[in-house]
């Protein structure tokens, strides 16, 4: 146990004995654990390759470094230990990669006896590729949309109808981008809440992110497209989450259309990661439960890598040079969710958030 802990013998006791009930499904006998900590604000982020700090950062790393997420606080029922500031205001979590992780910790975490989460905000921040028609490398970037890039059906193109655009079909239709759209009932896409995301933008739009020689040198190369050859900046834009690392061109013109599709023409898509609709899928559910707030979830994803390649290169050429620690703007990416994400942390610390709307009406799923 942390020493920053201030817990007794018996408090300790009682924590592990909750949290292997939680493990079992049990249901905690009334006041057997009464919740520890109300958060009012859960940052969250995806991975972590080494240690939370001191070595080479992954998502998490300068949150709690530069946040002083310092309390260690067991969670054997997710992907790994959580953190929290001195004061209990601040909690962060590293769900894992992909979209199973991040749904199972984030159930997990608000399914928590010790936690009181219903009236937290949620910031999710992370690192994403993103579409050089939209913005460079460097950028944050606040969604309103998620839409997800797995569930659906699929066809290799080489065996496809000359006329597909793409092999890619979604769910319940027989060819791409068939219509009417099915109404979404199996997670295929979430909308947070668009006003709390404009005041996320409006409040962080003019900070300075950072910029290297090498990141000018990678935007240069992206010649007719000007939005990719700008400095970082901060922009609006949706995200699009698949467990499949896709790259190239083609699968770039596949995102736009299939975020296109599943919005009604309303969401645009700009990042690309892997995370978030099983992060929205858990948070959906445990806002139906009343255990947190949909309302007040947050989206920032911050571009480590442009999501294909330059004019003149092949999409294994691009894709070949963008590993994990080694993208375009690994680092800058990482400082700017901090950077950015931090600003809204702190206000909601200072209680300068507007009052989330009532709930609108879930998703069945």
């Amino acid at each position: 146990m942390n020493p920053m802990h201030s817990y007794t013998p018996f408090n300790r006791s009682r924590l592990l004995f909750a949290t292997l009930l939680l493990g079992l499904g049990a249901v905690l006998p009334a006041g057997m654990a009464a919740p520890e900590w109300a958060p009012k604000i859960v940052v969250v982020a995806m991975f972590e390759p080494g240690e939370d700090t001191g070595d080479v950062p992954g998502e998490f790393q300068y949150w709690v470094e530069r946040e002083h997420l310092e309390r260690v606080i067991p969670f054997p029922q997710g992907y790994r230990s959580l953190r929290m500031n001195r004061e209990g205001t601040v909690l962060g979590i590293v769900t894992g990669v992909g979209t199973a992780r991040s749904a199972a910790s984030i159930m997990a975490l608000g399914s928590d006896p010790r936690f009181d989460l219903s009236k937290s905000f949620w910031l999710i921040a992370g690192i994403a590729g993103i579409d050089p028609h939209d913005g460079t490398i460097g950028s944050a970037v606040w969604a309103e949309w998620l839409v997800d890039g797995d569930l659906g059906h699929e066809i290799d193109i080489r065996e496809a109808p000359a006329d597909w655009p793409t092999g890619y079909i979604p769910l319940r239709k027989s060819t791409p981008y068939e219509t009417p759209r099915t109404p979404e009932d199996s997670s295929e896409v979430f909308r947070l809440n668009g006003a709390l995301a404009e005041w996320a933008y409006q409040l962080t739009k003019h900070t300075p992110l950072l910029d290297t020689e090498g990141m000018a040198a990678r935007r240069a190369t992206y010649v007719g497209f000007p939005n990719a050859q700008r400095a970082p900046f901060v922009l609006k834009g949706d995200n699009l989450a698949a467990m499949t690392y896709w790259h190239g061109k083609r699968l770039n013109e596949w995102a736009n259309r299939w975020v296109s599709y599943h919005t009604d023409n309303r969401g645009n898509y700009v990042t690309t990661a892997m995370e978030d609709t099983g992060t929205a899928q858990a948070l959906t559910w445990l806002s139906r439960a009343g255990k947190v707030d949909f309302q007040r979830v947050l989206c920032l994803r911050t571009a480590s890598n442009f999501d294909m390649q330059w004019p003149g290169a092949t999409a294994h050429q691009s894709l070949s040079g963008e590993k994990l620690a080694a993208y375009s703007a690994y680092k800058p990416s990482l400082d700017a969710a901090h950077r950015v994400g931090s600003q809204v942390v702190h206000a909601v610390l200072a209680g300068k958030v507007p009052t989330p709307a009532p709930p609108s009406p879930l998703p069945k799923s």
